[in-house]
C-alpha cells in the first residue's frame, strides 16, 4: 500500500504508545510490509551500485563458462548472497539517486538477494576526505534542526520508495565512512585544532534522525554507522558516539588491505580480524565488513581476499563481508570520473570479457 511521506514524517515525532484522542490505541496498518529475502548468518555480498551505468554504457556479463547472464545471476553463481547499494541525494546524471537505487534493489530482491542500503547524505561520495552537504540543503547548513529534518525526510522518502516497490532492506547504513562526522561542518567531529565543541552530540543527532526514520518504516532492519580502516582500533569512536546519544544495531567497516603500504596485505588482514573480534566483544553487536577490495592486477589479490573472507567466516560476531564494485572491468569508469580527471577503479574483480576473475572464488567456499 502506498504510504504518504508527510504521514511518515509525522510518525517520527510520535511515541510508540501514543493514544488517539478517543483514548484508543492506534490501529496497525492492515497492509503487510515487504519482507527481505532470507538473510544469511554470514553474508557474502557485493556492492554493485555502478551496475546500471555500466549497462547503459553497453557493458554485459558472463558466467565463468562464458554464458551470457544478468550480473545478479553471475554473482549468485560465484557464491554472492547479498547486495549493497548506495544512494545519493541529487547526483549528476541520476546515477545512485533514489530511482536508480530502487530499480537495482528490485532486481536484487527478485534474484532472492537481501539488500543493504548505504545512505551518503551527499550528492556524491561521502568518505573521510569529504562529507559535503547536498546542494539543496546548503541554505540550512547553519541550522542543525533543519539538517536533521532533511536527513529524516530524505531517508523516509528513499525508504518509502523501496517499501512501495516491495523491497525491505536487511541492513541500512546511516552515513558512509563517517570517521570525522557527516554533513560538514554541522556534523564534523574535529578539525586542525582538535575536537569541535559539541561535535559528537551534533553528529549523534544527525545520525539518529536517519536511524529513527529507518526504524519507522523497517523496524527489523539492522541500522549501523560505518567507518573506514577496519585494521585500526575503532572502539573509541563507537564509545564516543554512543555516549553522545547514538544507537546502532550493528557496526560497518571498510577494508582495503592493498591500498596502503605500512604493513603487508596479510598483516592488514590479521589486524582487521583482530579489531573486528574486539569490537564484537566490546559492544556485543554484529560487525559487517561492508566494503572490501583488492587490486586485480596483483598476483596475490585472490589469495589475499580468500584468506580474509575465510578468517571472517570462522569469526564469531562477524555477520558478513561485501566486495565493493566487483563488476567493474575493461577500464570502465563512470562519466563523472572523466570530468574530475580520475582514473578507473582498479579493484574490480571481473575480466575484460565480463567474466568473474579468480578473486571472486573467495565467496564460493
Amino acid at each position: 500500500m502506498k504510504r504518504c511521506l508527510s504521514l511518515l514524517l509525522g510518525f517520527l515525532c510520535l511515541t510508540a504508545c501514543q493514544k488517539t484522542p478517543s483514548g484508543e490505541e492506534p490501529q496497525p496498518d492492515p497492509s503487510p510490509a515487504p519482507e527481505s529475502p532470507a538473510v544469511p548468518a554470514f553474508a557474502r555480498g557485493a556492492d554493485v551500485s555502478w551496475l546500471s551505468e555500466m549497462e547503459h554504457d553497453g557493458k554485459t556479463f558472463k558466467k565463468k563458462d562464458g554464458t551470457a547472464a544478468d550480473l545478479f545471476t553471475v554473482l549468485k553463481d560465484c557464491g554472492v548472497d547479498a547486495i549493497r547499494l548506495r544512494v545519493w541525494v541529487n547526483p549528476t546524471g541520476g546515477w545512485s539517486g533514489k530511482e536508480d537505487m530502487v530499480a537495482l534493489a528490485v532486481r536484487a530482491n527478485q534474484a532472492g538477494l537481501p539488500v543493504m542500503v548505504d545512505f551518503h547524505y551527499s550528492d556524491f561520495f561521502a568518505d573521510p576526505s569529504r562529507q559535503t552537504i547536498p546542494a539543496d540543503w546548503k541554505a540550512d547548513q547553519g541550522d542543525l534542526n533543519k539538517l536533521c529534518a532533511h536527513v529524516a525526510a530524505h531517508t523516509t522518502e528513499v525508504l518509502t520508495a523501496l517499501y512501495d516497490a516491495g523491497v525491505a532492506p536487511a541492513w541500512v547504513q546511516v552515513g558512509n565512512e563517517t570517521r570525522n562526522g557527516m554533513l560538514w561542518p554541522a556534523g564534523q567531529l574535529w578539525d586542525s585544532k582538535g575536537d569541535i565543541a559539541d561535535g559528537y552530540t551534533h553528529f549523534a543527532r544527525l545520525y539518529m534522525a536517519g536511524y529513527s526514520a529507518v526504524k519507522a518504516l523497517f523496524p527489523k532492519a539492522l541500522v549501523m554507522p560505518h567507518l573506514n580502516n577496519a585494521y585500526e582500533d575503532n572502539a573509541w569512536w563507537f564509545q564516543k558516539v554512543q555516549a553522545a546519544g547514538a544507537t546502532f544495531d550493528a557496526i560497518a567497516l571498510s577494508h582495503y588491505p592493498q591500498a596502503e603500504s605500512k604493513y603487508t596485505a596479510g598483516e592488514y588482514n590479521q589486524k582487521a580480524v583482530a579489531q573486528i573480534k574486539a569490537l564484537n566483544s566490546r559492544f556485543h553487536l554484529p560487525v559487517i565488513v561492508s566494503e572490501v577490495g583488492v587490486k586485480a592486477a596483483r598476483t596475490d589479490a585472490a589469495s589475499v581476499l580468500k584468506d580474509f573472507v575465510d578468517a571472517l567466516r570462522d569469526l564469531e560476531g562477524c555477520a558478513g563481508v561485501f566486495y565493493w564494485e566487483p563488476e567493474v572491468y575493461g577500464y570502465w569508469k563512470p562519466a563523472v570520473y572523466n570530468s574530475l580527471g580520475w582514473n578507473a577503479y582498479d579493484q574490480g574483480a571481473f575480466a575484460a570479457d565480463g567474466r568473474p576473475l579468480a578473486i571472486m572464488d573467495a565467496f564460493n567456499h
